[in-house]
């Protein structure tokens, strides 16, 4: 009888040890975090620049001759890419220099930085988008509407518009990237679903709290 009591002593035990040590999963999950913080940072500091570049070469952009004169402020659309990209080359450098210090990841901060990453990735993108479409009427015109293109009078403008456009397309594709870095990190963090039996036997999937 006292030998079951020491054998069941040990195993728990031993079972209590093992539950305290830390699994191999977690050890290699920190890692590999640990691998692609450098990575992550140069990618979150990729898109200030970017957007430095965009907002000054639009914040420079005028032309006039003996037709009038024309300027980025006079388009709504330029003027929001210029706020836009002034935006996210702020939030660029505040996250680069948050996830460039070693913290312990949790489940509040993983959602923080997917939802932050969320909202300015579809502001640059909303900001490209919107340009590019004034871009596309002042070089082609609308003939339903009988609005003529611009860009054969003002050409300097437009060149200058197109490559702030373009530039603010290339930090569109890094916060793309980014988003599905934020995405990865957080969602990885839930357990896939267990299946489990309801009262009529239908498979509903349970999802662990």
């Amino acid at each position: 009888m006292s030998k079951m009591a020491e054998e069941k002593a040990t195993a728990t035990g031993g079972a209590d040890v093992g539950a305290l040590q830390p699994s191999s999963g977690d050890e290699a999950a920190a890692a590999a975090s640990a691998r692609v913080r450098p990575v992550e940072t140069l990618l979150r500091a990729a898109p200030l620049g970017l957007c430095v570049a965009a907002m000054a070469v639009m914040l420079r952009n005028s032309q006039s001759n003996e037709y009038g004169a024309v300027s980025y402020s006079d388009l709504g659309g330029f003027k929001y890419l210029v706020y836009a990209n002034g935006l996210c080359a702020a939030y660029s450098l505040a996250s680069a220099f948050y996830v460039a210090v070693p913290r312990p990841a949790t489940l509040s901060r993983s959602w923080i930085v997917f939802l932050l990453d969320q909202v300015f990735t579809y502001l640059i993108l909303a900001a490209g988008a919107a340009s590019a479409e004034l871009l596309y009427l002042a070089y082609n015109g609308d003939k339903e509407v009988t609005w003529s293109e611009a860009c054969g009078v003002f050409g300097s403008f437009c060149r200058t518009a197109r490559t702030s456009v373009a530039i603010t397309f290339g930090s569109v594709a890094c916060y793309i990237l980014l988003s599905l870095i934020s995405s990865y990190r957080l969602f990885s963090a839930y357990d896939p679903p267990q299946p489990s039996l309801g009262n009529k036997g239908v498979e509903i999937a349970a999802f662990p709290r």
